[in-house]
């Protein structure tokens, strides 16, 4: 299976909050993003460009082991909503230095209900709940 990337929305889900009480405006900050769908991964990682264009609150930091087995400490943000075809999720971030590969780990995955197809390469809606996401509790 070859590398599999998807095209996402992320928005500030505190700024909707902020504007549903009418503390702001329309202005929320979103953004698209094309990220690496990476089912090795456990949370939604973003790099440091996209949280300054966004602001997500800095809630902790987080130890996290890489690929190459180096532990490492990054901040942790709160109040993400990502958004993919007909599902969203809110999720916490790690925020990854510079202009790192943004990553789309299992947990978001999960929540939205969405699966890798192996052959087309592609991240997709679960066919077998196509109109809505769910979930096993």
């Amino acid at each position: 299976m070859g590398t599999i990337f998807a095209e996402i929305e992320l928005i500030n889900n505190e700024d909707i909050t902020l504007a549903r009480r009418h503390f702001i405006g329309e202005e929320v900050k979103r953004m698209p993003v094309r990220i690496r769908v990476d089912a090795g991964s456990d949370m939604l990682c973003i790099n440091e460009r996209i949280q300054e264009q966004l602001q997500f609150p800095i809630v902790e930091k987080r130890k996290a082991q890489l690929a190459n087995g180096h532990i490492v400490e990054y901040d942790v943000v709160s109040n993400v909503e990502l958004r993919f075809k007909n599902r969203r999720s809110l999720c916490s971030a790690m925020i990854l230095p510079g202009d790192a590969e943004p990553l789309l780990g299992c947990i978001p995955l999960e929540d939205m209900d969405v699966l890798i197809h192996p052959l087309r390469e592609e991240l997709i809606v679960n066919p077998d709940h196509p109109y809505y996401a769910q979930m096993k509790i």
